[in-house]
């Protein structure tokens, strides 16, 4: 091979390279998500604004008339969710009751308190995540669900400069992740 030759390869190689890496890069390039995005509790299908907060860990719910009590003995917890629909913008109430995995103890100025968590589902952009939730009366804040790093390690990138980048589309076929 004469030295022009060469050198046409070597060009050739080189102004492909970056096409082919910027194909590859944006068919794996994870999700942008906003700060703010609509999410879909499940099953029961409930449209809620949640806060993506990389601040947090663990992810928590607004619960309100929390009861513990045993089942079949293990720890369980009743709770209602009452959240203004995204979708009609009336209140919404539905009950739940979890199995309480796990309890963690919150220090704030008020004092410290135990909080249960527990796994819930919830729609986020087109898939369902089964992730862990703390249970609080979140009444006074603006978001009745904030999601948490634990989570977000599943979801993609936050960018702090948008909202509501993603509409929840989960069908009944979408396995939680």
């Amino acid at each position: 091979m004469n030295r022009l030759t060469t050198w046409t390869l070597t060009l050739a190689v080189l102004l492909a390279t970056p096409m082919a890496f910027s194909a590859t890069a944006s068919a794996t390039a994870p999700k942008v998500f906003g700060w703010v995005e609509e999410g879909r509790i499940q099953p029961e299908n409930i449209s809620v604004k949640i806060k993506l907060d990389t601040g947090a860990l663990t992810s928590s719910m607004d619960a309100k008339d929390l009861e513990r009590f045993e089942k079949d003995g293990e720890k369980w917890v009743r709770f209602n969710v009452e959240v203004k629909d995204s979708d009609t913008g009336k209140m919404v109430s539905a009950p739940f009751e979890r199995r309480v995995v796990r309890n963690v103890k919150v220090r704030g100025a008020g004092g410290a308190e135990r909080r249960p968590i527990v796994l819930m589902k919830i729609c986020i952009g087109n898939r369902v995540y089964n992730e862990q939730f703390s249970l609080n009366n979140r009444g006074k804040m603006n978001y009745p669900v904030l999601i948490g790093r634990n989570t977000l390690e599943h979801l993609g990138l936050v960018d702090v400069t948008k909202t509501f980048t993603m509409e929840p589309h989960c069908g009944k076929d979408s396995s939680a992740k």
